[in-house]
């Protein structure tokens, strides 16, 4: 029997959905070609930069300020969560500008069209436009209007491993830029050509003749640039490449840094939250009496669907909560595990499948005697950052102040303005550092909920969410199913290949919440029966097989989902990889031969596979060995990984991972390690734990114990390998984490002859 959400659908205008943010300022329909229409507000238009200077500094664009005495500030319009991109972004700058890496300081940017992530926007697409003109996204002239409503919207967004692909040009010509009128106002001075000097250090040279960038700014910024700005040849830097100190860790390191849970105002009194179960839930009753017997308990402060407690500590202001036991009312579908499992199962068996990926024909290559087929199911996954959601407001003569860690800051902004109804330029957003996210941070619902604790209470607040609030109402890990069919022929080669995935319109849920200022209820509402082609990510399999289909089949889950680390990659390729196993298992072929003879089209990825075998001692994982692999390709990177694990009397042990990665030209090696070493970490975790099932509207995990993370004494070595290339650079944050749990799963049946198709990997079996 079908498992149907008690919610209505939403009634459909005639142009076709409720349109978002996006959607509004732009109408695509009719015609072969999908004809376009632009409103002419929509075409480019110049801005300028609105960053803060003091009076010894000049700026330089939108990207650069330089002072007087030569500290060389770079603004960087993404969220620094601990992957470096606050170190990063800025060598690429000061690389180019000649900068001394000593005087470089970085600070985060202001709201601004200049910072918009065109490339995300980009990769966004098919989800910020309505359902159904997906395809149009392939017309060059949609996606430059995406880019251009991206801009004039502020689409300020740091996810998907983009901060480096997506910015590092700009920051490259921001620092040719003022590196030539530098140079030009030292050339001025000496009566010489501005091509015959040398900029080194922070130092312009020519001959004897030298100044410091200090020197110059004043009469720099009155000089005029050529067309095009040249760039330096490469190789001339001496930034690029080498592990420079990070610009955040100083801070870090002795305690200064800011987080938002550091904010203190004065005055500044302390929130703790309550919200009900997921679903269409008010707050029904409390008992204030029973707060008023907490020391230093000051206020109440009710939501529709929550009810925050004010003391003059978090920990009175928690301790109120628990003493006013709060009631809430949930009307409708509650999210509940089995429920999940039924729909995705219906959607994947019954459901309309929606093809994203074709190659071939696949009908007719399918026989009784040649097929294997192989269903998987992962459960939703949990984000866990060690910092969880915090943000501290000050309201007052009509505006707000707010300081959070968020990785869309408008989308913050706009949250806070409209839960206050103010206008938004009446917000003052302070972005912090991040204690984590792995996309956590896309979600700011505490920015609303701030803003109204602060002005009912007239005075600074600081809300923080218990781990069990952050836990019970994350924005999960879509789960899903799947269920993959090859058909093989002489030789063990794969003639065809279908596979199909049955999860919620993930994608989709979360810019109708991210832009359109939907409630987690209503993005799940509007958003039933969807298509999304992000469900599917990772599923462009470079393997060489010639008969190819790929089909997302939409499920309502009740529970809300969004970006995780690695998205839909870290379940999706978990299925494939396992399923390549199985299909070499079937063939009677080891899994590299079998993988090898697939990859006449895949020369990195290849060369990712042969390194990490030679760097693991690769022994076929035959014979009990306990070694397993898997490879993926994501977002212009690739990465091969090896496992050596067994299943003893305390759970599962992995002795050791080892990975080949090609990722182009490495800007700052050390952090593109951290980056690949915690990835894989986090995939491992992924294979243990991270995951939760659902029971009466709430998820069974509440606390960190309750997710079987792996605790450090049980992390492996990890070895890893980077492949020389000058490839230009690409994201690589997320790049670790898919293949671990394959090659995990693959390791273990190795070493036990026991298939485990279920993240994670000792979870229930649905």
């Amino acid at each position: 029997m079908a498992v149907e959400p008690d919610i209505e659908r939403p009634e459909q205008s005639s142009s076709g959905s409720n349109l978002g943010l996006n959607r509004r300022k732009f109408l695509i329909g009719g015609g072969a070609l999908g004809g376009l229409v632009v409103a002419w507000a929509l075409w480019p238009r110049s801005y300028t930069p609105n960053v803060a200077a003091t009076e010894n500094e000049q700026i330089f664009g939108a990207f650069l300020k330089i002072s007087e005495d030569g500290q060389v500030t770079v603004v960087v319009p993404q969220s620094e969560m601990g992957q470096g991109v606050y170190t990063v972004l800025p060598q690429i700058l000061a690389d180019e500008l000649g900068a001394d890496w000593r005087t470089v300081a970085v600070e985060p940017a202001p709201i601004n069209p200049l910072y918009s992530n065109r490339l995300l926007a980009e990769q966004w697409a098919e989800s910020l436009i309505p359902a159904g003109t997906e395809k149009l996204v392939e017309n060059a002239a949609v996606r430059w209007v995406v880019q251009n409503v991206a801009i004039r919207e502020q689409f300020m967004v740091t996810a998907d491993s983009t901060s480096i692909p997506a910015f590092a040009e700009s920051f490259l010509e921001a620092g040719a830029a003022a590196r030539i009128l530098l140079t030009k106002a030292a050339a001025t001075k000496w009566d010489v050509a501005w091509e015959s000097c040398t900029v080194e250090n922070g130092i312009i040279s020519h001959g004897d003749k030298k100044l410091r960038f200090g020197e110059l700014v004043r009469d720099a910024i009155t000089q005029s640039l050529p067309d095009p700005v040249p760039l330096r040849p490469a190789g001339t830097g001496n930034l690029i490449g080498q592990d420079v100190p990070r610009l955040d860790l100083p801070s870090k390191l002795d305690g200064s840094a800011n987080f938002a849970g550091d904010i203190r105002l004065p005055d500044m009194v302390f929130a703790a939250i309550r919200q009900g179960p997921i679903g269409d839930t008010r707050l029904k009753s409390f008992n204030r009496a029973g707060a008023s017997k907490i020391t230093g308990f000051i206020d109440v402060v009710e939501g529709d669907k929550w009810i925050a407690a004010v003391a003059t500590n978090w920990w009175a202001a928690n301790r109120a909560l628990d003493k006013m036991s709060p009631v809430f009312e949930t009307r409708g579908f509650m999210a509940d595990s089995e429920k999940i499992d039924t729909a995705l199962q219906e959607a994947l068996d019954d459901g309309l499948g929606i093809r994203f990926v074709s190659r071939g024909e696949t009908k007719g290559a399918f026989t009784k005697e040649n097929v294997l087929q192989a269903r998987y199911h992962a459960d939703a996954a949990l984000h866990a950052p060690i910092e969880t959601r915090t943000a501290t407001a000050e309201y007052k003569d009509g505006g707000l102040e707010i300081w959070m860690a968020t990785q869309a800051p408008v989308a913050a902004v706009q949250a806070a303005a409209r839960a206050l109804n103010i206008a938004q330029d009446r917000v003052t957003l302070y972005p912090m550092l991040s204690g984590g996210s792995f996309d956590r941070n896309l979600d700011n619902d505490i920015a609303g909920q701030v803003a109204k604790i602060a002005k009912q209470m007239g005075r600074p607040v600081q809300l923080v969410w218990s781990r069990a609030e952050d836990l019970m109402h994350d924005h999960y890990r879509a789960p899903s199913q799947a269920r993959l069919d090859a058909a093989m022929g002489k030789g063990g080669r794969v003639e065809a290949l279908q596979i199909k995935i049955a999860a919620p319109p993930s994608a989709r849920e979360q810019v109708r919440r991210l832009f359109d200022g939907e409630d987690t209820v209503t993005a799940m509402r509007s958003t039933i029966g969807d298509a999304d082609i992000k469900a599917v990510a990772g599923l462009d399999v470079p393997y060489d097989i010639a008969n190819l289909t790929v089909d997302h089949h939409s499920a309502f889950v009740g529970v809300p989902t969004g970006n995780w680390r690695s998205n839909a990659h870290s379940s999706n390729i978990f299925y494939l990889e396992s399923f390549i196993d199985e299909l070499a298992a079937k063939a009677g072929i080891e899994p590299l031969s079998f993988r090898m003879q697939m990859m006449n089209n895949q020369p990195r990825l290849a060369r990712c596979l042969t390194g990490v075998a030679a760097m693991a001692g690769w022994d076929g994982g035959l014979d009990s060995s306990g070694q397993g692999m898997a490879c993926h390709s994501m977002r212009g990177g690739y990465i091969a990984v090896i496992a050596s694990a067994s299943r003893g009397a305390s759970g599962l042990a992995v002795r050791r991972i080892s990975a080949t990665v090609d990722i182009g030209r490495i800007i700052h090696p050390d952090i593109a390690r951290q980056q690949i070493e915690g990835g894989i970490v986090f995939g491992l975790a992924m294979a243990l734990g991270s995951a939760t099932r659902f029971q009466n509207g709430l998820p069974t995990a509440k606390r960190l114990r309750d997710l079987s993370l792996p605790r450090l004494a049980e992390i492996p070595p990890i070895q890893i390998e980077f492949i020389r290339s000058e490839e230009e650079p690409v994201g690589y944050e997320e790049l670790g984490v898919p293949a671990v749990a394959p090659a995990v799963a693959n390791a273990l049946f190795s070493a036990t002859g026991v298939r485990l198709r279920q993240l994670p990997l000792f979870g229930e079996v649905s």
